[in-house]
Protein backbone atom coordinates (compact mmCIF):
# COMPACT_ATOMS: atom_id res chain seq x y z
CA UNK A 1 0.00 0.00 0.00
CA UNK A 2 1.39 3.56 -1.14
CA UNK A 3 1.98 6.14 1.79
CA UNK A 4 0.29 9.93 1.25
CA UNK A 5 3.82 11.01 0.20
CA UNK A 6 4.25 8.12 -2.74
CA UNK A 7 0.89 8.96 -4.03
CA UNK A 8 1.61 12.80 -4.05
CA UNK A 9 4.49 12.28 -5.89
CA UNK A 10 2.85 10.46 -8.58
CA UNK A 11 0.57 12.98 -8.91
CA UNK A 12 2.76 16.11 -9.42
CA UNK A 13 4.61 13.81 -12.58
CA UNK A 14 1.49 13.98 -13.83
CA UNK A 15 0.52 17.53 -14.42
CA UNK A 16 0.97 19.32 -17.81
CA UNK A 17 2.23 17.53 -20.80
CA UNK A 18 4.17 19.96 -23.41
CA UNK A 19 3.56 20.48 -26.25
CA UNK A 20 0.01 20.61 -25.93
CA UNK A 21 -3.31 22.68 -26.28
CA UNK A 22 -3.89 24.74 -22.73
CA UNK A 23 -6.81 27.00 -21.85
CA UNK A 24 -6.21 30.61 -19.76
CA UNK A 25 -8.66 32.84 -18.87
CA UNK A 26 -8.02 36.66 -18.20
CA UNK A 27 -10.05 38.74 -15.80
CA UNK A 28 -9.83 42.41 -16.44
CA UNK A 29 -12.17 45.90 -16.89
CA UNK A 30 -14.82 45.29 -19.51
CA UNK A 31 -13.78 48.77 -21.10
CA UNK A 32 -10.75 47.67 -21.99
CA UNK A 33 -11.73 45.59 -25.78
CA UNK A 34 -10.06 42.35 -23.78
CA UNK A 35 -11.73 39.80 -26.42
CA UNK A 36 -9.90 41.47 -29.11
CA UNK A 37 -6.28 42.08 -26.66
CA UNK A 38 -5.94 38.66 -24.89
CA UNK A 39 -5.46 36.88 -27.86
CA UNK A 40 -3.33 39.77 -29.37
CA UNK A 41 -1.03 39.47 -26.33
CA UNK A 42 -0.77 35.37 -26.37
CA UNK A 43 0.17 35.73 -30.10
CA UNK A 44 2.25 38.97 -29.50
CA UNK A 45 4.66 36.19 -27.57
CA UNK A 46 4.59 33.69 -29.91
CA UNK A 47 2.29 31.70 -29.11
CA UNK A 48 -0.54 29.61 -31.48
CA UNK A 49 -3.93 30.90 -30.75
CA UNK A 50 -7.01 28.67 -31.21
CA UNK A 51 -9.45 31.61 -32.59
CA UNK A 52 -12.56 29.97 -32.47
CA UNK A 53 -12.35 28.81 -28.57
CA UNK A 54 -12.37 32.60 -27.93
CA UNK A 55 -15.37 33.14 -25.62
CA UNK A 56 -16.04 36.18 -23.25
CA UNK A 57 -18.36 36.49 -20.29
CA UNK A 58 -18.90 39.70 -18.35
CA UNK A 59 -19.63 40.22 -14.96
CA UNK A 60 -23.11 40.19 -13.25
CA UNK A 61 -22.79 44.39 -12.72
CA UNK A 62 -20.49 44.76 -16.52
CA UNK A 63 -18.09 46.08 -14.82
CA UNK A 64 -15.54 42.57 -15.72
CA UNK A 65 -15.17 40.80 -18.50
CA UNK A 66 -13.60 37.44 -18.72
CA UNK A 67 -12.07 35.60 -21.56
CA UNK A 68 -11.30 32.24 -22.20
CA UNK A 69 -8.87 31.22 -25.30
CA UNK A 70 -6.85 28.04 -26.21
CA UNK A 71 -3.42 28.41 -27.36
CA UNK A 72 -0.92 26.21 -28.19
CA UNK A 73 2.57 25.86 -26.57
CA UNK A 74 5.70 23.80 -26.50
CA UNK A 75 6.94 24.19 -23.22
CA UNK A 76 6.32 25.52 -19.78
CA UNK A 77 8.28 28.08 -20.35
CA UNK A 78 5.99 29.63 -22.55
CA UNK A 79 3.05 28.31 -20.99
CA UNK A 80 4.27 30.60 -17.51
CA UNK A 81 5.08 33.57 -20.20
CA UNK A 82 1.18 33.58 -21.43
CA UNK A 83 0.38 34.43 -17.75
CA UNK A 84 2.77 36.78 -17.05
CA UNK A 85 2.06 38.69 -20.17
CA UNK A 86 -1.31 38.91 -19.51
CA UNK A 87 -0.66 40.11 -15.82
CA UNK A 88 1.30 42.85 -17.27
CA UNK A 89 -1.62 44.37 -19.03
CA UNK A 90 -3.04 47.32 -16.87
CA UNK A 91 -6.51 46.38 -17.80
CA UNK A 92 -6.07 42.76 -17.21
CA UNK A 93 -6.83 41.86 -13.13
CA UNK A 94 -5.39 38.40 -12.68
CA UNK A 95 -5.41 35.03 -15.29
CA UNK A 96 -6.95 31.50 -14.46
Amino acid sequence: MKDLGEIKAEQEGQGFQFPGEFEITAMGNASADLKARVPEILEGIGLHVLHETVRHKHSREGNFLSVTVSFRCETREQYDAAHAALRADPDIRFTL
